[in-house]
C-alpha cells in the first residue's frame, strides 16, 4: 500500500514532532518564522520547510504584515484528525467504566475486612 504524500495528508504532516510543536506555538497566535525557529531551536529554512508542509495540508495560514509574513493556526484542517480520534471515545469510556467498577469493588472489599 502506497503511503500518502506528506504534503497532502494531515496525518502524515502532524506525524513530524517539530510540526506539532509549531502548531502548539501557533495556538497562542500568529508569529513570524524567525520567532518560531528561535523558540524551537531550529534553522529558519528548517522552520520554513515545516510551515510549507503545514500550509499545504491546511493547518497553517500566512498573511503579510509589512515586511513580515505572519503564520497562524487554521484549526479547521485538524477536522479529519478530530473525527478519527473521536471514534475511540466509546473505547475510553468503557475503559474508565471498568476502572471505576474495579476501584469501587476494591473499596467495598477493604471496608468489609
Amino acid at each position: 500500500m502506497a503511503r500518502a504524500a506528506t504534503t497532502s495528508d494531515v496525518f502524515n504532516a502532524i506525524a513530524e514532532p517539530q510540526r506539532r510543536d509549531i502548531l502548539t506555538l501557533l495556538r497562542a497566535g500568529e508569529r513570524p518564522v524567525t520567532e518560531l525557529a528561535q523558540e524551537l531551536g531550529m534553522s529558519q529554512p528548517g522552520a520554513s520547510k515545516h510551515l510549507r508542509v503545514l500550509r499545504e495540508v491546511g493547518l497553517v495560514r500566512v498573511r503579510e504584515a509589512g515586511k513580515q509574513r505572519l503564520y497562524g493556526l487554521d484549526a479547521r484542517g485538524l477536522r479529519p484528525v478530530h473525527e478519527w480520534t473521536g471514534g475511540f471515545e466509546q473505547f475510553w469510556n468503557e475503559s474508565f467504566d471498568r476502572l471505576d467498577a474495579y476501584v469501587q469493588d476494591l473499596k467495598q472489599t477493604r471496608q468489609e475486612e
